[in-house]
């Protein structure tokens, strides 16, 4: 055996520069041409996997220049791009550049930042990140927080520790049973992740109180107070009430003062899912818009929705960090990170303990862009979702029915309806139904649904560095023209 070992995973110099350099430059390319490209090619799962093909795990190895040549086309030919201009379907961003560059030096380092010892360097960067995002959104700095994968997660983090902030001690020992019925206030509006706590975290879905909401959209706070009234005589333990910072559907920002109010008189812990719409805190007209978001006891927010930062990138910041280590510490024999040196260990805040490096792009991105860069580019998102309303409004086909920060909804309505179709209202929520599938099939725009008072909308999210007016303008003629054709055929078909 020699001295040296020689295995099948290693890459040389000279090979991982030629194709890592070749890997680059069609990147480069990639990033300069994608609005020359379809949006997603839609093709069916029968297609993309005739592409990858159906075979079993290879006995042999295959060389990397192959391997990420062929990885390369398959991915730039046969995806969904988030990144192109006219992709306004879902809150996932444009991801900037320097975080793909971020996460292959992330990968290289691949510190596990669970415990101070294993990350050093990446664990004061990832407290300073967050320190950043508190400054960015208008929170003091002396929250603290936790990087994660999404929305879902950095919702289920700040989840857990409110119930253990507010369940009786014996919780941890007896378990959910031994303890009065918990429970959580919500809007109607509110993502799914809530439902899914109470699912997964043992409280049933009966926990969740959905509160109505206004003529406004936001959370109506009388319904609120007298939910939490019930539910106390009725001898059960209301324990958090959940605000929303940008509602997914409409972009809707809850009266987060008042529930900030109403929380701190019942004693509840006071949480906003700002998963997509906080970082628009930053814009100086909005400040009445999150008044109260201090007051928060956490905040849910993901980098990779309106930061655009490349996934994954969540984070949830709470204002006293002591409640996360309440809830997430554990400490068995075979852990030996204790440190003198070390301030904190990511392990006691979350609920993985081998933990990726997410925070770094993020921290390089704002460092890039800086406080006044995404101000800008926020705003110019917003700037842009409004020109879609007032566009929509101007056109005669169509109806725009709502905007709020960059979210706009708007729907497809013909010149002519038959007389024939004695429905008006379903005959137009189907039509926008086939319409929005149509449009996402075609592959020149991807917007997605939002149900408004009963009617079914195109729903178009601009968190996108590279969409411009001319996108805007052309967008229109485009959800026009489709609409005029899926018209003409479903009025036939009644």
């Amino acid at each position: 055996m020699t001295k040296n070992r020689i295995n099948p995973i290693e890459i040389s110099e000279q090979e991982f520069k030629e194709s890592g350099y070749r890997l680059i430059d069609r990147i480069t390319d990639f990033n300069a041409a994608i609005g020359k490209r379809p949006v997603t090619t839609a093709e069916n799962p029968e297609q993309v996997r005739s592409l990858i093909g159906d075979r079993e795990l290879p006995e042999n190895g295959t060389s990397v220049s192959e391997l990420i040549s062929k990885t390369t086309t398959q991915l730039f030919d046969h995806s969904l791009f988030n990144g192109h201009p006219k992709f306004m379907g879902y809150i996932t961003s444009s991801p900037a550049p320097i975080g793909a560059l971020s996460d292959l030096l992330a990968a290289t380092v691949n510190p596990n930042v669970g415990a101070y010892i294993l990350s050093p360097v990446a664990t004061e960067i990832e407290k300073q990140t967050i320190q950043w995002l508190c400054e960015f959104i208008g929170v003091p700095s002396t929250y603290g927080g936790i990087f994660v994968s999404g929305g879902n997660m950095a919702n289920f983090t700040a989840f857990l520790a409110a119930r253990t902030a507010k369940a009786p001690k014996e919780l941890k020992e007896e378990g959910l049973a031994h303890v009065q019925k918990m429970v959580v206030y919500c809007s109607k509006t509110t993502h799914t992740w809530i439902e899914k706590a109470a699912i997964l975290f043992g409280h049933g879905t009966k926990s969740v109180r959905w509160i109505e909401t206004d003529e406004s959209n936001k959370m109506d706070v009388n319904a609120l107070e007298s939910a939490i009234k019930e539910d106390l005589n009725a001898g059960h333990k209301p324990f958090m009430v959940a605000g929303t910072a940008g509602d997914v559907s409409t972009g809707t920002v809850d009266n987060l003062e008042a529930l900030a109010t109403i929380s701190k008189s019942y004693d509840l812990w006071f949480h906003i899912d700002g998963a997509y719409g906080v970082p628009a805190a930053i814009i100086p007209e909005l400040k009445e818009v999150f008044q109260g978001i201090k007051e928060a006891d956490s905040i849910a927010i993901d980098p990779h929705k309106w930061l655009y930062s490349p996934l994954e990138a969540g984070c949830t910041l709470v204002k006293n960090p002591k409640h996360l280590v309440d809830t997430y510490s554990s400490h068995p024999e075979y852990y030996n990170f204790s440190n003198e040196h070390a301030e904190q260990n990511f392990y006691e805040y979350g609920l993985q303990n081998s933990r990726g490096f997410r925070a770094l792009k993020v921290w390089l991105m704002l460092q890039q862009v800086g406080k006044k860069g995404y101000a800008k580019m926020i705003k110019e998102d917003i700037q842009l979702s409004e020109l879609l309303f007032e566009k929509a409004a101007a056109h005669d086909e169509l109806e725009a029915t709502l905007q709020s920060l960059s979210i706009t909804t708007f729907r497809y309505v013909p010149l002519n309806i038959s007389d024939k179709i004695e429905d008006k209202d379903a005959y137009l929520n189907q039509l926008n139904e086939t319409l929005v599938n149509e449009l996402q099939r075609g592959g020149k725009v991807f917007l997605s649904n939002a149900i408004v008072d009963g009617k079914y909308c195109l729903r178009s999210c601009i968190v996108n560095f590279r969409t411009s007016r001319k996108d805007i303008e052309e967008i229109i003629e485009i959800v026009v023209a489709e609409g005029r054709k899926v018209h003409e055929r479903i009025s036939r078909e009644i």
